[in-house]
């Protein structure tokens, strides 16, 4: 919530609703975690009308992240088959609502216990662990059109014969990796403002895996570190 536009701001008066990307993309010294932050206009954004705000707030970082994984790397395109390692994310299942707003068919990786939020969303779930390639390749024979990797530890390469030999492959993971498009998130509007219009349209939801108070930051962190939580973690303000 805008509390004290700048004077050359007129695009957000005071009490706009607006989510942003603020981290620089070179020195991040500041985030958003705190009750008051300064912004530049140009990394904000209306909120979406649609989403609350704990939902909105997973959607900057991980949506931008997703989005130019999947349309920029990639650029997945209709009919064509994504295979998303790690579907069940923060990054990976938004990035397997928009490759599924582009026309794409999706397949993800993750435990047995998501397969049914994968089935919701419109993919088609196969489980992480030994014989994963075979079921990606009885489900797709001649192998994924295109990979996003969002989980890392050595995956792209255990499931190298899940991609069709000419695929195209992005990691936001494992980014030394030869052939593969490392994917960083910067402040891009025009993404963001087509994060916000799919989400708008009901195309895109932000998956909350858990909520923290601002005072139990350091909680959050340690849960993030864990790796337990499937969706976002987001730090509440009251």
């Amino acid at each position: 919530m805008v509390e004290r536009p700048g004077p050359a701001t007129p695009e957000f008066p005071a009490g706009s609703e607006v989510i942003g990307y603020i981290r620089g993309d070179v020195q991040r010294a500041h985030g958003g975690m705190a009750e008051f932050v300064a912004a530049d206009v140009r990394t904000l954004f209306r909120k979406p009308r649609t989403m609350s705000f704990t939902q909105a707030s997973g959607l900057p970082l991980a949506g931008l992240t997703a989005y130019q994984a999947v349309v920029h790397a990639l650029d997945v395109q209709q009919g064509e088959t994504l295979l998303v390692h790690g579907a069940t994310g923060g990054v990976g299942s938004l990035a397997v609502q928009i490759a599924l707003s582009r026309g794409a068919r999706v397949i993800g990786t993750a435990s047995e216990r998501d397969h049914e939020y994968l089935r919701a969303l419109g993919a088609e779930p196969v489980t992480y662990g030994y014989g994963v390639t075979d079921h990606v390749r009885e489900l797709v024979p001649n192998g994924a059109d295109a990979v996003l990797d969002t989980h890392g530890h050595g995956v792209l390469t255990a499931t190298a014969r899940a991609a069709a030999h000419d695929a195209r492959v992005a990691s936001i993971a494992d980014a030394g990796l030869t052939g593969v498009l490392p994917v960083f998130c910067r402040m891009d509007h025009a993404d963001l403002s087509a994060l916000v219009e799919l989400a708008e349209a009901d195309r895109l939801r932000v998956r909350i895996g858990a909520t923290y108070p601002l005072e139990r930051a350091a909680d959050a962190q340690r849960a993030l570190a864990a790796g337990d939580v499937a969706g976002k973690i987001v730090i509440t303000i009251d």
